[in-house]
């Protein structure tokens, strides 16, 4: 390095990969850690925080001494280059190291990583997920000791080789054996976690709860959904809908009506999504959902992965990494995620017609927490083709939509399951005017409050009227 160079690294600061000491210490160690651990960088001794080049005295023996402290006392040993380079007559001092290959490394027993300009401490937890991200493992690839082959559902793994082999990202043959090993579900003969998480329905301690709150601490609806991963995604998916409300605006000769939830459903599907593949399967917690008046929160067990940070995830071109590679890919190939690592610029898009929404996120203790949430506002209904211009508070809107729309579609499906018991949802549906998806969501509720109920199976039986 010369001169020139080290000028112009201290004239630009402390970074992600520079760092400044007036001499050497154990910081400086755990300093050459950190950088091991992440991107590599610099120790420059014998300058101030402030840029201000003080010096260093060395002996002959001094640099040798010092690297094999740093070798002792680091696991797995490591050997930083160092140059002496004098400036202004004083003599500067710079360790460099790359980063390690196979992470994490040490010093006496502890372990750093750097973020931004300063050292952090990992967390157990943290040292395992940087060890397999640095051996390209993923904790879902591994085999479940616990499971064989026999106690997945092979129903369940049917249905999967057909909507793969639909949407034709990939074609898996029909025999649910060699459709698992060819995508890497089972090693041996034997089922890995993603495949027991995938096709069980014993999994019970990998929870989604979901709560409706009227303030932080009244809740007015409590659910735990567990299960096959699909089936948990389908079944959170209209429980979170059935607690959402519905705006509708009547344009055109025919007087149809458009239905507008409070939030994009396609970015509330993404978050969930996200929250069930991307979670910590290690961390017993539960994915938490809390509904509010006008935010809704999803929390999950597992921060950031792969030295992704808030701030990438705020930008369009950030790079995220996998925690879990089999649950992606199986999710990416049933087209349940799009692209890999671009579900956050896709929230960002679905939610820009919501001019008043945000979109925000951090990590906390133990996990992720994403929140979408809207402020008040006057909102604009259109009536029968002609815009009427009439501004109206929310809570109107609400009124009008729980009131009149919510009751009228109620009474319409109990109408047609009094005449037509045998009626299917798709019927239903067409008969009313609405999507599938919205007659799903009031027959949930229909059900929750116990005034239709399913007698036999979903094919083969009928809907009954409990309470008329």
């Amino acid at each position: 390095m010369t001169k020139h160079e080290l000028n112009n690294i201290i004239l630009s600061g402390e970074s992600e990969t520079v760092e400044f000491k007036l001499s050497f210490n154990k910081t400086v160690i755990e300093t050459l850690v950190a950088f091991s651990n992440t991107k590599g960088g610099k120790v420059i001794t014998g300058v101030k925080n402030d840029k201000t080049i003080v010096g260093i005295t060395i002996a002959e023996e001094t640099v040798q001494k010092w690297v094999n402290e740093i070798k002792q006392n680091t696991e797995p040993a490591i050997i930083p280059d160092v140059d002496v380079i004098e400036i202004n007559k004083k003599q500067v001092v710079v360790f460099k190291i790359k980063e390690f290959p196979v992470k994490p490394l040490s010093y006496k027993g502890r372990f750093y990583i750097r973020k931004q300009n300063s050292n952090h401490r990992l967390t157990a937890q943290e040292i395992s997920d940087i060890y397999m991200f640095s051996l390209q493992y993923s904790w879902d690839a591994y085999v479940n000791n616990e499971s064989t082959i026999d106690d997945l559902d092979t129903s369940l793994i049917k249905q999967f080789i057909n909507k793969v082999n639909s949407v034709k990202r990939f074609n898996l043959p029909d025999d649910v054996f060699l459709a698992l090993k060819k995508i890497k579900l089972s090693k041996n003969n034997l089922p890995t976690n993603a495949a027991v998480i995938l096709f069980s329905n014993d999994v019970f301690k990998y929870n989604v709860h979901i709560g409706r709150f009227k303030t932080s601490s009244l809740i007015i609806a409590d659910d735990m959904i567990s299960g096959d991963l699909y089936s948990v995604l389908e079944n959170s998916m209209q429980k979170i809908i059935s607690h959402l409300k519905f705006a509708f605006e009547i344009t055109g000769e025919t007087t149809q009506r458009t239905e507008i939830p409070e939030y994009p459903l396609e970015a509330l599907r993404e978050l969930l999504v996200n929250s069930l593949v991307h979670r910590d399967y290690t961390d017993s917690g539960d994915v938490q959902i809390k509904i509010f008046d006008n935010k809704i929160t999803f929390f999950n067990p597992g921060g950031l992965y792969g030295g992704l940070t808030v701030e990438e995830l705020a930008t369009d071109d950030y790079h995220a990494r996998t925690r879990n590679k089999l649950l992606a890919e199986a999710f990416y190939l049933t087209k349940d995620i799009e692209k890999y690592g671009s579900g956050f610029i896709r929230i960002r898009n679905y939610i820009s017609e919501y001019p008043t929404m945000k979109f925000e996120y951090k990590e906390i203790a133990g996990g992720f927490l994403t929140t979408l949430s809207y402020t008040k506002q006057k909102v604009t209904i259109s009536e029968v083709g002609e815009k009427v211009g009439k501004d109206v508070t929310e809570n109107v809107t609400e009124d009008v939509t729980e009131n009149v729309t919510e009751n009228v579609t109620e009474n319409k499906i109990l109408l047609l399951i009094k005449k037509k018991p045998n009626i299917t949802t798709d019927k239903l549906a067409k008969e009313i005017g609405v999507t599938r998806r919205t007659i799903a969501r009031y027959i949930s509720k229909l059900k929750t409050e116990n005034k239709i109920k399913r007698i036999g199976s979903d094919k083969g039986g009928h809907w009954e009227l409990v309470k008329e």
